[in-house]
């Protein structure tokens, strides 16, 4: 049974940080593209950071210089390290795994993040 698991997320001042951590199981993660994306009220859900299998990143531009992702495959986890948080931050984040050798995909169950004073 193939779980994602987010943890991390609470409610941070405006300017705080926070890091969020995924944690998989029962998947292959060495294979997977790993991913955090984000779903904020009456809003479609977007991609904030990937990382692929062999570390490359990209981040949509409103995070760019203030969150980074990572990965350690011997420990099944994805992290997304946000400083600087903005109130437009706030939104449920979910952890995301497409693998690469076909057309897998799985989400964890969403952690909620809220950026208020």
């Amino acid at each position: 049974q193939v779980q994602l698991v987010e943890s991390g997320g609470g409610l941070v001042q405006p300017g705080g940080s926070l890091r969020l951590s995924c944690a998989g199981s029962g998947i292959r993660f060495n294979i997977y593209n790993m991913g955090w994306y984000r779903q904020a009220p009456g809003k479609q859900r977007e991609m904030v950071a990937r990382i692929m299998v062999g570390s490359s990143t990209n981040y949509v531009d409103s995070v760019k210089g203030r969150f980074t992702i990572s990965r350690d495959n011997a420990k099944n986890t994805v992290y997304l390290q946000m400083n600087s948080l903005k109130p437009e931050d706030t939104a449920v984040y979910y952890c995301n795994a497409v693998s690469i050798l076909g057309s897998r995909e799985y989400w964890g169950q969403g952690t909620q993040v809220t950026v208020s004073s």
